[in-house]
Formats: structure tokens, sequence, C-alpha cells
């Protein structure tokens, strides 16, 4: 059975993506919801939801100082790191995730590899080590 969080999650998206609260659209979204596939037995559990919920919360403020850092100090380097997935994650948690790592300005989940690995695609400042006239990209 769909937990109750998981279901909200697909309603959530459903209605950013429709942005249409009609009765029509509110059954199509709640009978979508129940019909994409669970690939999982259990549900996450509260704190978990919660937990995720919360770093979204900070990662507003974040994503408007990074904004500002960008257009202020130029951010030319660039590297791809590989972030550990949070374990005992269920879909809809990775997903957050995702999001969450997405939402902000320097960063982007560029691959979510199975084996519990994120890819992160990274801008940053370029150090001062480098010289001047450097263009290429860290790995």
């Amino acid at each position: 059975m769909i937990g109750y969080l998981d279901l909200i999650l697909r309603l959530v998206i459903w209605f950013l993506l429709t942005a249409d609260f009609s009765v029509a659209n509110i059954v199509i979204g709640v009978a979508i919801a129940f019909l994409l596939p669970c690939s999982y037995l259990k549900s996450a559990p509260l704190k978990d939801w919660l937990q995720t919920l919360g770093e979204i919360m900070m990662a507003i403020p974040q994503a408007f100082i990074e904004a500002i850092e960008i257009m202020i100090r130029p951010h030319n380097e660039e590297d791809i790191v590989s972030e550990r997935v949070k374990p005992r994650r269920t879909p809809g948690l990775v997903f957050l995730d995702i999001f969450l790592i997405t939402f902000t300005p320097k960063t982007i989940v560029t691959k979510y590899q199975e084996q519990g690995w994120y890819l992160v695609h990274r801008v940053t400042r370029r150090s001062k080590k480098r010289r001047v006239g450097d263009t290429s990209v860290q790995k």
C-alpha cells in the first residue's frame, strides 16, 4: 500500500505540473497517484520526511545567497563529486534529496546511481593556486 506521505508528494507534483485545482483534475491526480507503481514495501518514517522537508526550507535562503554570490563574484571552477545517498531512502525521499541538491544554483545532480550515489556537478570560485588563464575543468 502506498504511504500517505508518498501520496501527498505525488499529488503536490501533479498540482505543480498542472496548476489546476478543479474537481476533475483532483480526481485525475489521485487516480494517477494510486496507479503509479510502488517499488518498495514500506513507507519512510515520518522523521525522515520531516527532516528532508526541514532541509528544503533551509535551502530556500541558501539558494538566494548563492544566487547573489554568483552575480557578485564569478564562479569559474567546476567539478563533479559523488555524494552518498542516505540509508533506507524510499523513491519519494530520493526525489526530494535530488530536488534539494538541484534547488541551489551552485549544484545539480547529473546522475543517480542505484548503488547509492548521486553524481553532483558543482560550480565554485577559482582557487588562488590556479593561474588566471587556466580554464580546465576539475574532476
